[in-house]
C-alpha cells in the first residue's frame, strides 16, 4: 500500500497538505470556542448548538451552490482557494469577540468558506484517480487532515499550559492560515468539462441513480443525530477534564483517524464502501450511549475518544468516495454539493435539539438520541439503500 500511496497524482498530496495547514489552523481555534463560550462569555449549550447549527447548515448550502457552479463552469482553483482564504481571514478574529453572537459571525464566516471550497475540492479528489483507488485517495486527504487536526491542539494545549490567555492563543492561528492560502493558490485546475457535456440543475435530482437519492436519506437520519463535536469537548470538560487538556484529548481523537484513515480508507476499495461505513456508524453509536452516561470517570475519556477516532477513519473517507461510486462522473460537483448538504443542513436541527434536550431533559436524552439515530441508519444502509446486484458492486 505504501507504494500505491506514493503513486497517487501531485494534486492528491497538494490537497492533503492544504487540508494539513488548514485543520492545523482549524483545530487550534475549535477546541477552545467552548471553553471561551462557557468559561468568559458565560453562555451554555442551547447557544453553543445554535451558534453550530446555524454556521453548520449556512455552509452545507454553499457547498451545494459551489458544487453546482463546479459542474457548469468546470473551475475548480478559485473555489478552493477563495473558501480557504475567508476561512482563514476569520479565524483570529475570535480574539476581538466579546459577546457570542459575535463568536456566531465569525464561525458563520469560517463555515462559508468551508461551504465555499469543500464540494470543488472533493470533486476535484475524486476526478484525479481511477475508481478503484478513490478510497485510498479520500484517505491519504482525510489521514493529513486529521494530522493538522493533531498539531492544532497540542500547539493551543501547549499555550493554554503555558499561561496565556485563552483569547491571545486564537492569533497564533494567522501563520498556518497563510500557508493554507499560498499552497491553495498553487494548485493547479483540471481541463474544464466541455459545454455539451452540462446538464441542468434539478432539485429533484432527477439526473441521480435511485441508490444516490437512498444514499442521501440514509445520511440525512444519521446526521440528524450527529450534533456538533463541540459538545463532546464540552461534555468532557463536565466530566472534570481540566481545560488545558481539552485539545489534547481531541488530539488524540484526530491521531488516532490520522493512523487508520488510509488503510481502512483502501480498505474499502477492496471490501466495500458499505462494510466499513456500518463499522464507524455502530462505533460511534457506542460511543455516545457511553458518553452520555453520569459518573464516567474523566480517566476513561481517553480510550473513549481514542474510540471516536476509528470511527472517523472507517467513514470519513469511504463515505465521500461512495458518493463517486454512485453518482454519474459528469456530475461529481453536484454530487457532492447534495452529500455536503444532507450532512451539513442536518447540523442545524441536530444541534439545536441536542443542546435542548441536554440543557432542558437530561444529559442522557441527549446522548441516547444520537445513538439511536446512528444505529437506524447503520440498518437502513445495511438493507434499504443498495438494493440491486449493480449498486452493491
Amino acid at each position: 500500500m505504501f507504494e500505491a500511496v506514493l503513486a497517487l497524482p501531485r494534486t492528491v498530496w497538494l490537497l492533503g497538505l492544504v487540508s494539513l495547514f488548514n485543520d492545523s489552523t482549524s483545530e487550534l481555534v475549535y477546541p477552545l470556542v467552548p471553553l471561551f463560550l462557557a468559561s468568559v462569555l458565560m453562555a451554555g449549550p442551547r447557544a453553543l448548538g445554535l451558534i453550530e447549527g446555524v454556521a453548520e447548515a449556512t455552509a452545507s448550502l454553499l457547498k451545494l451552490f459551489s458544487g453546482v457552479l463546479l459542474d457548469k463552469r468546470g473551475h475548480a482553483k478559485g473555489w478552493v482557494a477563495g473558501g480557504y482564504g475567508l476561512a482563514a481571514f476569520s479565524r483570529p478574529l475570535f480574539y476581538l469577540a466579546s459577546s457570542w453572537p459575535m463568536v456566531l459571525a465569525l464561525r458563520f464566516a469560517d463555515r462559508v468558506g468551508k461551504g465555499l471550497r469543500t464540494s470543488p475540492r472533493d470533486a476535484l479528489l475524486a476526478g484525479s484517480v481511477s475508481e478503484e483507488r478513490r478510497g485510498l485517495a479520500f484517505g491519504l486527504h482525510r489521514a493529513m487532515d486529521n494530522a493538522g487536526a493533531v498539531i492544532g491542539p497540542l500547539l493551543a494545549a501547549w499555550l493554554l499550559e503555558r499561561g496565556m490567555p485563552l483569547k491571545n492563543v486564537f492569533l497564533w492561528s494567522i501563520v498556518p492560515g497563510t500557508i493554507t492560502v499560498a499552497l491553495a493558490m498553487s494548485i493547479k485546475s483540471p481541463a474544464v468539462v466541455p459545454a455539451a457535456q452540462r446538464q441542468a440543475f434539478s432539485w429533484r435530482l432527477a439526473d441521480f441513480p435511485p441508490g444516490f437519492k437512498r444514499y442521501l436519506l440514509v445520511l440525512a437520519l444519521f446526521t440528524l443525530g450527529n450534533s456538533s463535536n463541540m459538545f463532546l469537548l464540552l461534555r468532557a470538560k463536565d466530566l472534570g477534564l481540566p481545560d488545558y487538556q481539552v485539545p489534547l484529548l481531541w488530539a488524540l481523537t484526530s491521531a488516532v483517524a490520522m493512523v487508520f484513515s488510509t488503510p481502512l480508507s483502501a480498505l474499502s476499495d477492496r471490501l466495500g464502501r458499505v462494510r466499513l461505513i456500518l463499522a464507524g456508524w455502530v462505533i460511534y453509536g457506542l460511543f455516545y450511549l457511553l458518553l452520555g452516561l453520569n459518573g464516567f470517570h474523566a480517566l476513561l475519556l481517553w480510550p473513549l475518544f481514542a474510540f471516536y477516532g476509528l470511527f472517523l477513519a472507517a467513514t470519513e473517507g469511504a463515505e465521500k468516495a461512495l458518493v463517486a461510486d454512485l453518482a454519474p462522473k459528469e456530475r461529481l460537483g453536484t454530487a457532492y454539493g447534495w452529500f455536503n448538504l444532507t450532512a451539513g443542513a442536518m447540523l442545524l436541527p441536530a444541534s439545536l435539539l441536542f443542546g435542548w434536550l441536554w440543557q432542558s431533559v437530561a444529559v442522557e436524552a441527549a446522548f441516547s438520541f444520537s445513538a439511536l439515530c446512528a444505529l437506524a441508519a447503520a440498518l437502513l444502509l445495511k438493507f434499504w439503500v443498495l438494493q440491486t446486484p449493480a449498486e452493491r458492486a
